[in-house]
């Protein structure tokens, strides 16, 4: 299967609120975040989950990839703007390295329903 990377996202990164104290919290300032535009990656569906009870959620996965030889400036806790709407990081970034050059990075995203 050939991926084609011809999709486009933005990666909005939040700056930690700091207390009173000056201390930096867990807690993110999404009213400053910066926004990174990324051309030529792919996107596309990764798994999908429903969960029934007192609150149903609708778990929805995509997984973006690099291109060959391209890293992507993402970390988990970051948010990306992708195909039209907002996801959140999955976990940390994987960097496929062989022969000790990197190959190609992958992100899964995330979007929770409910």
């Amino acid at each position: 299967m050939t991926l084609h990377y011809g999709q486009t996202v933005v990666i909005l990164r939040a700056p930690f609120v700091v207390d009173r104290y000056g201390n930096e919290t867990s807690e993110r300032d999404w009213s400053s975040a910066t926004r990174t535009t990324v051309r030529s990656v792919s996107v596309q569906p990764d798994s999908s989950t429903e969960e029934d009870g007192d609150r149903p959620t609708v778990t929805s996965g995509l997984r973006l990839t690099t291109r060959r030889g391209v890293d992507i400036d993402l970390v988990p806790g970051d948010r990306v703007i992708a195909l039209g709407r907002l996801r959140e990081t999955d976990g940390d970034v994987a960097r496929w390295v062989v022969g000790g050059r990197l190959h190609h990075a992958e992100a899964r995203l995330k979007e929770v329903i409910g």
